[in-house]
């Protein structure tokens, strides 16, 4: 599938890049691009990998010629490249704009200008009745790929959309483990705050699905089990034999209680696959009266969310730490 051929991942320098590198990096792949602006994560990852196949290039998705001169010669690529703390958006949330959704449309239009084969697009279940700057930008963001989806021609785009990535940048699990090795309090926001679990792995899976299996214009999102921070929390002090006490410091800015990835309305139009669900695009144009005896089916189907997701057990989520090294 990437025999010889040239993946260019923006974002690059984030965990979602480094998990990719680690899967494919003794691959029979080309070529790996990591487009990104951090020069110093940059220097981390060369010294870290020591690759040929790997190669840099310094840029912002905000600026349309830094893209242009990092796609050239490129085979497919995976948009990463996003804002994703919840409380800097909510401060800036022009910079949201500026760089998940201009950047969006930047990669999205370079990507088809240079005939790319196929771009898949990484966006998160706070797109999903939004409720936050960072959603709101996300969720436009998946508005803008799927639109640029019914006019790009040969070059395909596809989304995903996942839930909480485990010791991912932006995860509390990592805040968790320097608190308990410096017994210090745990700072939880609400104990009954339910979150997907998944892993880096389990999100490189779930592009690489994407990748072989959608049409242009689809976004597949992954039935995530989930848990309490609670839970999460208590757990974490069991494992690391800590006397740690918890402390509730409240929701934070633009946080809702439980998440979700599918929307009633798309869990209407959605395909279950199993592990995963794929949300066509709806490629009706504006003469709606052309639709008019195909309307959508109007039966209630409740959203898929962390609340009403499969519950991880104790073990089960002990399992997924161990998995990523907290054990």
């Amino acid at each position: 599938m990437f025999k010889n051929k040239t993946l260019l991942i923006s974002g690059g320098t984030g965990s979602f890049g480094n998990a990719v590198l680690d899967k494919f990096i003794n691959s029979d792949i080309g070529e790996i691009r990591i487009f990104s602006r951090d020069e110093k994560k940059q220097d981390d990852m060369r010294r870290k990998y020591q690759n040929p196949k790997i190669k840099f290039y310094i840029g912002d998705v905000r600026d349309k010629e830094s893209i242009n001169n990092a796609m050239k010669g490129v085979d497919f690529v995976f948009h990463a490249a996003a804002l994703k703390q919840v409380p800097s958006c909510e401060f800036y949330p022009m910079e949201a704009v500026k760089t998940n959704i201009l950047g969006t449309s930047n990669i999205v239009d370079v990507a088809v200008e240079n005939n790319i084969k196929k771009i898949i697009c990484l966006s998160t279940d706070k797109a999903v009745y939004p409720v936050n700057a960072m959603g709101v930008s996300k969720a436009m963001m998946e508005k803008i790929f799927v639109a640029k989806s019914r006019i790009s021609g040969n070059t395909k785009i596809i989304g995903t959309r996942y839930g909480n990535v485990m010791a991912s940048r932006g995860s509390v699990i990592p805040l968790f483990h320097s608190q308990l090795i410096k017994g210090a309090p745990l700072t939880i926001t609400n104990p009954n705050m339910t979150r997907f679990m998944m892993t880096l792995q389990n999100a490189v899976d779930l592009v690489l699905y994407a990748f072989k299996n959608g049409k242009s214009g689809d976004i597949f999102v992954q039935k995530a089990p989930s848990s309490t921070i609670g839970q999460l929390a208590d757990l974490m002090k069991k494992i690391f034999k800590s006397k740690s006490r918890i402390k509730n410091i409240g929701i934070r800015h633009g946080e809702k209680m439980h998440e979700t990835l599918l929307s009633k309305e798309e869990r209407l139009v959605s395909e279950d696959l199993g592990n995963y669900f794929r949300i066509p695009a709806d490629n009706r144009d504006l003469n709606y009266e052309k639709y008019f005896d195909r309307g959508l089916k109007s039966e209630s189907l409740e959203e898929f969310n962390s609340f009403n997701t499969e519950r991880l057990s104790d073990k089960s989520l002990a399992d997924l730490l161990a998995s990523i090294g907290y054990k």
